[in-house]
C-alpha cells in the first residue's frame, strides 16, 4: 500500500480530478492559450529554486493545473473555429454523422459534427433529430449532409429531480440540437470514411449476415449488445429485466466483457511465454486483439475506456511483479483523464473504475478469509468474492444514480458470469462463420437458445420483487459516507483489530448523524409546486413527508407518471394523496388564486395573490391584473401556447412577473419565499 501511495500517477489522479472538477463547475479558466502557456512557464521556473518545499508545492500545483487545462483544451467552445462563432441567418451547414443514437418516439437521433459553416471549416458536435419517415433511409456513420438549420439550445429539466438531459449532453460537448425533416437536407456524396465509419460498415455486414439465421428479436438484440455494443434494438422490458436483476452490465460492452476476453486470450496464448521474448509477443498480440474487438464493437466511449484500461493491465500482468496490476490500473486512469477529462462525469466510467477498484483492493482480502480444498468450490468462492468486491465498489454510487438495489445480484452474477466467456467466444465464432456463410443453422439455433435461456433466467430473477429494493434515495454526502463505512467494515472483517472497529463505529456514527439531519430537514420542509405537464395541470403541496397532489390525470396515468415519482423518491416522500384545491389556496403567507377554464376570479377582498392560470381560461388578463393586483402570474402546461404568449406580453406591460412552466420549468414556492 505504501508503494501505491508513493506512485506518481496516483498523485496526478487525485489532484487532476480536483482540477477537472474545479474547472468544470466554476469555469475558472476563461483566458486564451497564450495565458495558459505563460502560467505553465511561470510554474516551471519554480523548479530552478532548489528548495524541496517550493518544488513539492509547484509539482502539486502543476498536477492540479493539468486538470484545469485539460478541461479547457478539450472544450470546443474555447476555439475560434467553434461553429457557434459563425452563427447567422440562412447559413449553409455541412454535418457529418458521427454516431447513431437510440431513436425517440418521433425522431431518429444522431450525434453529428459541424464540419463547416458557409464553407468555413468549423468544429463542434450537435444533436441531430430527423423526423421519422418509413419511406426514407436512415443516415449512416460518416454520411455528410448539407442543410440550413436552426440551432436550438437543449431544453433543461422542467420538473424537480427530472433527468437533466442537457447536462448529460453538455458533458459530451453537445450544447445545441437541430430538428429537420427528410426534405430539408441534401446528402453529400463522399468517398471518405473514418475509422468509425469502417467500424459501422463492418457491424452492418455482421448484422445483415446474422439476420439470415432466424434469430428471435430479443436474441438478436442481445447478441448485438453483447458483441457489437449496439443496444438500440433492445426492448424496454428486457432492459428493465436486466436492471432489476442487477445484470445490466451484461448488455453493455465494458470492463466485464473486455476483462473476460483478456483472461481467455491470456490462457490461449500462454504457450508463447516459452519462446524468447515470448511474454512481450504475447502481450502485444493480446492488446492488438483487444483493440480489434473495440473496433468491431463500434469504438464507443465505454468500449475505448475498457480496452484502454485492460491494455495497461495486460502490460502490467506480463511483468508479474507485486502491485503491478494496481499500478497499471492507476496509469490507465491517469492516461484517460489526461486525454478525455469529461470521462470523469460519465456514470459508466465511474462505475467501471470503482468496480475494478473494489476488486483490486478488497477481493484478495475477502478471498483470504476462507480457502476451500476443492477446485469447484474454490472457483465459485472466487467468483463470489469478486462479485462482492465489485459491489462494494459500486453499491453507494449505483443507489445514488439509479435509486434501487437488486438483492439477487449474486444469483444472476454467479449463474451468468461463469458462462459469459463461453457466450462471448461462441458469439465471436458465430459472427465469423456467418460472415463466411459457414454457420450451420443448428449451431445458430443452439446459440440463440442459450441467449433465450439467459434472458428467461434474468426475467425470472427480476420478477422476484421481494428482493428488489426500489425507491431508495441518498444525497451526495451520504453516498461518500457510505463508501467510508463500507471500506472500514471490509478492513474490520479482515484484520479484526480494535483500531479497525473504532474506525468503523466512527463511520457509522457519521452516517447516522447525517441521516438524522436529513430526516429532520425533510420533516420540516414545506413547499407548493406547480409542475410542468403538457396538456395537464399538476399541482402539489409538500408538508414534510407527505405530498398532496391536485391533477386532472386518470388513475392509470397518474401511477405511470414519472414527474411525481421522481420528486417523491428524491425528496423521501412517504405518502402521496390526491386532493382538490379550491379556487383560493392559502400557503404560508401567500394567497394563491387558481383560475381554470371557467375563468372565475372575482372574489371579495382578494388582493395581491399569486395567480395560476389553468386549462386556457378565456379571461381579460388586463382586467384581472387591475382588480386583483397579483404579485406573480403562472401559466402551467395545460394552457394553449398562443394564450401563454398573449398573457406574457400583457404581464410585461404591467410589470408583473410571469412564469410559464413549459419554458422556465416548475414553479416552486417555499415557505416564506418565492423561487
Amino acid at each position: 500500500m505504501k508503494r501505491l501511495l508513493n506512485y506518481l500517477p496516483l498523485h496526478f489522479v487525485v489532484l487532476g480530478v480536483s482540477g477537472i472538477c474545479f474547472q468544470f463547475f466554476t469555469q475558472f479558466w476563461k483566458y486564451g492559450f497564450l495565458n495558459l502557456f505563460l502560467v505553465l512557464t511561470f510554474s516551471l521556473l519554480f523548479f530552478l529554486i532548489k528548495n524541496r518545499v517550493v518544488i513539492t508545492i509547484t509539482c502539486l500545483w502543476l498536477f492540479f493545473f493539468t486538470g484545469i487545462s485539460s478541461v479547457y483544451i478539450s472544450d470546443d467552445r474555447n476555439y475560434d473555429d467553434y461553429y457557434k462563432n459563425h452563427f447567422k441567418e440562412q447559413l449553409s451547414v455541412v454535418l457529418q454523422i458521427h454516431k447513431i443514437l437510440k431513436p425517440g418516439n418521433y425522431y431518429q437521433k444522431y450525434q453529428a459534427n459541424v464540419i463547416s459553416v458557409d464553407d468555413k471549416d468549423t468544429r463542434g458536435t450537435i444533436l441531430l433529430n430527423v423526423l421519422k419517415d418509413s419511406l426514407s433511409n436512415l443516415l449512416k456513420v460518416d454520411d455528410k449532409i448539407i442543410l440550413k438549420p436552426t440551432f436550438k439550445k437543449l431544453i433543461p429539466p422542467l420538473n424537480p429531480h427530472q433527468f437533466d438531459y442537457r447536462s448529460y449532453l453538455a458533458k459530451q460537448g453537445i450544447h445545441h440540437q437541430v430538428f429537420i425533416e427528410k426534405n430539408q437536407f441534401f446528402k453529400k456524396e463522399t468517398q471518405q470514411s473514418s475509422l468509425y465509419g469502417w467500424s459501422a460498415k463492418l457491424r452492418a455486414e455482421i448484422q445483415k449476415s446474422l439476420a439470415n439465421y432466424n434469430f428471435k428479436k430479443d436474441e438478436l438484440a442481445v447478441i448485438n449488445a453483447l458483441l457489437l455494443g449496439q443496444r438500440q434494438d433492445i426492448s424496454k422490458s428486457l432492459i428493465s429485466d436486466y436492471q432489476n436483476a442487477g445484470a445490466i452490465h451484461i448488455l453493455a460492452v465494458s470492463g466485464l466483457h473486455v476483462g473476460v476476453i483478456l483472461l481467455i486470450l491470456s490462457f490461449v496464448f500462454k504457450p508463447l511465454e516459452k519462446l524468447k521474448n515470448g511474454k512481450v509477443l504475447k502481450t502485444v498480440i493480446i492488446v492488438l486483439l483487444l483493440w480489434v474487438f473495440a473496433f468491431i464493437a463500434g469504438l464507443s466511449a465505454s468500449v475505448v475506456r475498457a480496452v484502454t484500461m485492460f491494455s495497461f493491465v495486460a502490460f502490467g500482468m506480463s511483468f508479474r511483479r507485486k502491485n503491478i496490476v494496481e499500478f497499471s490500473f492507476i496509469s490507465s486512469l491517469f492516461f484517460l483523464l489526461l486525454i478525455k477529462p469529461m470521462f470523469l462525469f460519465d456514470v459508466g466510467f465511474q462505475l467501471s473504475y470503482l468496480a475494478v477498484f473494489g476488486i483490486l483492493w478488497t477481493q484478495s482480502k475477502l478471498y483470504s478469509i476462507w480457502k476451500p480444498k476443492y477446485r469447484i468450490i474454490d472457483f465459485f468462492w472466487k467468483l463470489f468474492t469478486v462479485s462482492i468486491a465489485a459491489q462494494v465498489g459500486i453499491f453507494p454510487l449505483s443507489i445514488y444514480y439509479f435509486q434501487q438495489f437488486p438483492g439477487l445480484f449474486l444469483a444472476s452474477n454467479l449463474i451468468i458470469i461463469p458462462f459469459l466467456g463461453a457466450i462471448l467466444i461462441g458469439g465471436i465464432l458465430v459472427i465469423v462463420s456467418s460472415l463466411c456463410s459457414l454457420l450451420p443453422q443448428i449451431i445458430a439455433d443452439v446459440y440463440g437458445a442459450i441467449i433465450s435461456l439467459m434472458n428467461s433466467f434474468v426475467s425470472w430473477i427480476s420478477h422476484q420483487e421481494d428482493f428488489l429494493f426500489k425507491d431508495i434515495s441518498i444525497s451526495l454526502c451520504m453516498m461518500l459516507l457510505w463508501y467510508i463505512a463500507l471500506f472500514t467494515l471490509i478492513y474490520l472483517l479482515i484484520k479484526k483489530t480494535g483500531k479497525q472497529l473504532i474506525l468503523f463505529l466512527i463511520a457509522v456514527v457519521f452516517v447516522q448523524s447525517l441521516f438524522l439531519v436529513e430526516k429532520n430537514r425533510t420533516q420540516n420542509q414545506k413547499e407548493f409546486i406547480v409542475f410542468n405537464k403538457s396538456r395537464h395541470s399538476l399541482l402539489g403541496e409538500r408538508r414534510g413527508e407527505k405530498l398532496f397532489v391536485h391533477h386532472n390525470l386518470d388513475s392509470l396515468q397518474f401511477l405511470r407518471d414519472n414527474t411525481i415519482k421522481s420528486y417523491r423518491i428524491s425528496e423521501d416522500i412517504q405518502e402521496v394523496k390526491k386532493i382538490n384545491f379550491r379556487n383560493i389556496k392559502q400557503f404560508s403567507n401567500h394567497t394563491i388564486l387558481l383560475v381554470d377554464s371557467l375563468g372565475v376570479y372575482k372574489i371579495r377582498n382578494l388582493k395581491k395573490p399569486i395567480v395560476i392560470l389553468q386549462y386556457s381560461p378565456k379571461i381579460n388578463l388586463e382586467r384581472l391584473i387591475k382588480s386583483t393586483q397579483p404579485t406573480q402570474i403562472i401559466a402551467d402546461g395545460s394552457n394553449y401556447k398562443s394564450y401563454v404568449i398573449r398573457w406574457e406580453k400583457t404581464s410585461l406591460e404591467y410589470q408583473i412577473p410571469f412564469h410559464y412552466t413549459g419554458q422556465q420549468g416548475a414553479f416552486v414556492l417555499k415557505e416564506q419565499s418565492i423561487n
